[in-house]
């Protein structure tokens, strides 16, 4: 029997290769523009005014986007890759005590979003789908990241890590709605919102250590209500 001769391997074409990237490059570029046009002229820039920051025409956006929800959305994933989740990351690395590093994690993402007043608000204007595709996929991300931690520093002192996934969705869940209806409406400074939301996080930390982690121990603990602090049990 002859042997067959194996067919030549599919050449892979440089210049299509090199253009695809060339266009990958083009596009940050373009978002890039776009995240600068927003922070100067504020939340409500036009297709027409981001393209007159950028420097180009409006018909060369509309080559590489969609439309402005497109564009709005690679804004909001730029964000997050480039500053959000890398900036979450390096709070979740500290070697810090417990309660530093919630307050530090929180204060990191609150900061972060606060110092966007312009980008953010544009971000969120936009109800697209794939928009909130890309914040999911941020707060997924976060999530994960804040497990890790959580499974880490646990399972050293051997606490039952099983609740570790809930509870992590459950704290950036709750800041990033918390920080959202206050960019919403600012009522307190971002420090009192930075600690009024320590104050929930650490507590629920407390009373998962108080129980290992554990489900059953949970349950078949008593919940009564705690005790009010003397000055407001006083009675004058």
């Amino acid at each position: 029997m002859v042997p067959q001769t194996p067919p030549p391997a599919a050449k892979v074409d440089g210049r299509k290769r090199r253009w695809r990237q060339h266009k990958v490059d083009r596009r940050n570029e373009l978002v890039d523009g776009a995240l600068d046009a927003v922070r100067r002229r504020g939340r409500d820039v036009s297709m027409d005014d981001i393209a007159a920051e950028i420097g180009v025409s409006k018909a060369v956006l509309y080559r590489y986007f969609v439309d402005k929800s497109d564009l709005t959305t690679a804004v909001m994933m730029r964000f997050a890759q480039t500053t959000l989740i890398p900036n979450m990351a390096a709070a979740l690395a500290q070697d810090l005590d417990d309660y530093d590093l919630a307050r530090e994690c929180i204060r990191v993402y609150v900061e972060t979003v606060a110092s966007e007043p312009e980008v953010y608000p544009f971000v969120f204007s936009n109800n697209s789908p794939s928009k909130n595709k890309v914040i999911a996929d941020s707060e997924r991300i976060i999530a994960g990241m804040l497990a890790v931690m959580f499974r880490q520093r646990m399972a050293k002192v051997g606490m039952n890590t099983a609740g570790v996934g809930p509870w992590s969705y459950m704290i950036v869940g709750g800041v990033q709605l918390a920080t959202h209806s206050w960019m919403s409406n600012p009522r307190m400074s971002s420090d009192e919102l930075i600690d009024y939301l320590t104050m929930l996080g650490w507590n629920a930390l407390c009373g998962i250590v108080e129980v290992g982690g554990s489900l059953e121990v949970f349950r078949n603990s008593p919940h009564p209500s705690p005790p009010l602090p003397p000055h407001l049990t006083r009675r004058d």
